[in-house]
């Protein structure tokens, strides 16, 4: 049954950019996904592996590499990122159906760096509106094995210029700066959790220091019903009924937003962006 949202939870995601949806997924579905992308990975490499597999590497990461754009030659990524569960969170938030446009696993095993804070928007390149991702949880995650932070209210932020990230707490090496009064707030969830969250939404996560524990969580990538143009990566788009849908490609580069003090506060300003 497609869940129903209530004003309350509506309001909470128009100011803080997030809605947590507990539960959305059953553990019995949970665990076969687990199972089921354990065991795809353990198989070997496909298309997006950029990364590749490295069974005898020292870094967790070469070992259990992210997979990316999985519905593109799985069936089973396929049914979920087109799931009438996500289609229904996603159409009440956005207030229009969504389009499809990419799946990942991140397995980040124990011992894995986390992704530095970023906005997916900075990726995707929606025009005009912006992309939504929905981020479910295949274990409990929390701050002891690296669960997801978010900046509540960032998404009403432009794009941000980037800056270089640390590549031994990071496995992408750009970042976003922020001022010290922001918080970044961890997000725990238990496993059939999905987290909702607009693609300006600072969000990130730190590695993984357990010994025992994975944080895996497959992720669903989506753009506002009424946007005409998405980057190239993401094409072919997907409506929610698997037709294809005729976007435009968009164009990175154009101007970014940097912090300035203003009257002892922190705004930001649009300005050409810099390289990383």
């Amino acid at each position: 049954m497609s869940p129903t949202l209530s004003a309350e939870e509506l309001d909470s995601y128009q100011r803080s950019g997030y809605f947590l949806a507990r539960g959305l997924f059953r553990p019995d579905e949970v665990e076969r996904l687990r199972e089921h992308y354990m065991a795809l990975r353990a198989a070997g490499s496909y298309p997006g592996d950029a990364a590749g597999v490295d069974i005898g590497s020292a870094d967790p990461l070469k070992r259990f590499p992210r997979m990316i754009h999985m519905h593109r030659w799985d069936e089973t990524s396929l049914r979920w990122m087109l799931d009438a569960r996500l289609g229904s969170c996603m159409a009440a938030l956005l207030g229009a159906e969504p389009y499809a446009v990419q799946t990942m696993l991140y397995f980040k095993p124990p011992g894995a760096r986390g992704q530095a804070l970023h906005q997916d928007q900075f990726y995707l390149r929606v025009e005009p509106g912006t992309c939504m991702a929905a981020w479910l949880a295949l274990d409990p995650t929390d701050e002891a094995n690296g669960c997801l932070r978010v900046v509540p209210g960032s998404h009403t932020l432009p794009v941000l210029c980037t800056q270089k990230a640390d590549t031994t707490r990071s496995f992408t090496d750009i970042t976003v700066p922020l001022p010290e009064s922001l918080p970044v707030e961890p997000v725990p969830m238990e496993a059939g959790d999905v987290l909702f969250f607009n693609g300006s939404l600072i969000h990130g996560s730190y590695p993984n220091p357990t010994e025992d524990r994975f944080r895996r969580a497959l992720i669903g990538h989506y753009v506002v019903g009424e946007a005409e143009r998405v980057a190239r990566y993401y094409h072919p788009v997907l409506r929610m009924d698997g037709t294809e849908a005729q976007l435009g490609v968009s164009e990175g580069g154009g101007p970014c937003g940097a912090w300035r003090e203003v009257d002892g506060r922190p705004v930001v300003e649009l300005t050409e962006p810099v390289p990383a």
